[in-house]
Formats: structure tokens, C-alpha cells, sequence
């Protein structure tokens, strides 16, 4: 074999090696793409387990530790929060009255992560339901939130609740956390009334700072918040159009503030 023919080959055996160290680098990246793809949704649907049995102090560890920038988290129109201390006092010293049940099921995720693998975004649908019992007392100055009738002497309330959530994550140590967390609530109804009506009367109601009904399903609302909600959320009603809010992530390669 003359040398020309030699060296050809030796130079199309290193372009084949170089091609396949491309390709395989490639399917790292994708395979770890995937892999963190899983471990977000994983999060997301562990937070939301342990917020259906009342154990919001085992969610604090999912949210990024102490003094990380950019920490933010808004449930209504009453604000949002931008420390860690505000952000986590939310999931702090939450009961689980007798009585209660919350159930709420996420679904149709669409999830973004960051071409440098350092952040990532998420958004979902929730629907579920909520109930309780509440002292006729407390229960006067809420009227149009409970069922007619009562259960062990107290009044009812039982409700259809749909929302959507965006949020952000954030690689830290190796591990994903929830960073910045956007909850949208949609639409609500007592069981024994449609969304439609209670929608046209209730908007008023989600402009509180309402947070759970606690112990004898007396309310507890949010501490204040930490700065005002930039925007507006608003919810469904007879008399508007819905609109793509929160805008579902698209591939990207660092992080933008999409859902702020």
C-alpha cells in the first residue's frame, strides 16, 4: 500500500473517530436532557403528594436553599414573595383539621430544560377538589362558599378548583429545585352550583389574601406580601375570553424571566 493511500485512510479513520465522538457527545446531552426532564417532573409531582396530605414542611427542601437570588413565589393577586423566609413561611406550620380533604391532580406538563443545563421550566394543569367543615359562626361571613345542608353540626364546604402553575427550576448541587413558583387559580365552584355562575359572582374573592381555612375551618390568610403582583391575574368569567397564560416554555438556551 503506497503512503498516499495510507495516509487517506489513517485521515478518514480520524474524521470517522472525530464524527462518532460528535455523535456520541450528542447523545450524552440528549440522554441527560431526558434524565433531567424526569427528575423535574418527579419534583413537581412530589411537592404535590405532600401538599395533598398537609406535610408542607417536607416541601421546603424542594425549594432552593437559603439565600439563592431570584427566590419568588405569588398564589394571588395580593402579592408575591422574593425571600426565602417569605416563600417558605407558606408551607410553615400548616394543619391537617379533621375533616379536610384536598386533592389536587396535575397534568398535561410541558417541560423546558436549558441548553446549559442549569435552569429549567415547567408548566401544568391541576384539577381537584376541596372540602372541609367550618363553625357556623365562621362560616356567616363566607356565604356563598358552602353547601346547604350540614355534617356533624357544622357547615359544609365542597368545591371544584382548577388551576395552572409555571414554574422555574434551578440545578443545585447536582440536584433540581423549585425556584420561582407561579400558581394561576382558573376557575372554582361549590359542588352543588357550575363555575359559570359562581365565576360571574365570586371574582371579588380572588383578589384576597385567603391562603387555607385552618382549625374549625376558620381562614388563614397570607402574610403580607413582599412587594406588589406586577400583574393581574384573572380568572375565569362569563363575561371574558381566556387567554395563553402562562405561555408553555419552548427550547432555549439560558434561562429568561418568561413567567414573571
Amino acid at each position: 500500500m503506497s503512503d498516499t493511500v495510507a495516509e487517506t485512510s489513517a485521515a478518514e479513520l480520524l474524521t470517522a473517530v472525530e464524527r462518532l465522538r460528535e455523535e456520541l457527545g450528542d447523545v450524552r446531552r440528549l440522554a441527560q436532557r431526558a434524565e433531567d426532564r424526569g427528575q423535574i417532573e418527579n419534583l413537581f409531582s412530589r411537592y404535590m403528594y405532600l401538599h395533598n396530605a398537609f406535610q408542607d414542611e417536607q416541601i421546603i427542601p424542594l425549594w432552593v436553599k437559603e439565600g439563592t437570588d431570584g427566590i419568588r413565589a405569588r398564589y394571588t393577586n395580593a402579592g408575591r414573595y422574593t425571600t426565602w423566609e417569605s416563600v417558605t413561611r407558606y408551607h410553615r406550620d400548616r394543619p391537617s383539621p379533621v375533616g379536610k380533604l384536598i386533592l389536587h391532580a396535575t397534568t398535561t406538563p410541558v417541560i423546558e430544560v436549558a441548553g446549559d443545563g442549569e435552569t429549567a421550566k415547567g408548566v401544568w394543569l391541576m384539577a381537584g377538589t376541596e372540602s372541609g367543615l367550618t363553625d357556623r359562626e365562621v362560616a356567616e361571613a363566607f356565604p356563598d362558599m358552602y353547601s346547604p345542608e350540614e355534617v356533624l353540626g357544622k357547615k359544609v364546604w365542597a368545591h371544584w378548583v382548577w388551576c395552572k402553575y409555571a414554574i422555574d427550576f434551578l440545578k443545585q448541587d447536582g440536584e433540581w429545585k423549585i425556584w420561582k413558583f407561579r400558581c394561576y387559580e382558573l376557575a372554582r365552584a361549590p359542588f352543588e352550583e357550575n363555575w359559570v355562575s359562581f365565576g360571574l359572582k365570586n371574582q371579588g374573592a380572588f383578589d384576597l389574601d385567603l391562603m387555607y381555612f385552618g382549625e374549625d375551618g376558620k381562614p388563614v390568610f397570607m402574610p403580607p406580601a413582599d412587594e406588589p403582583a406586577p400583574q393581574r391575574n384573572h380568572p375565569y368569567s362569563p363575561e371574558t375570553v381566556q387567554k395563553l397564560e402562562p405561555v408553555p416554555p419552548v427550547p432555549h438556551e439560558h434561562f429568561t424571566d418568561t413567567f414573571a
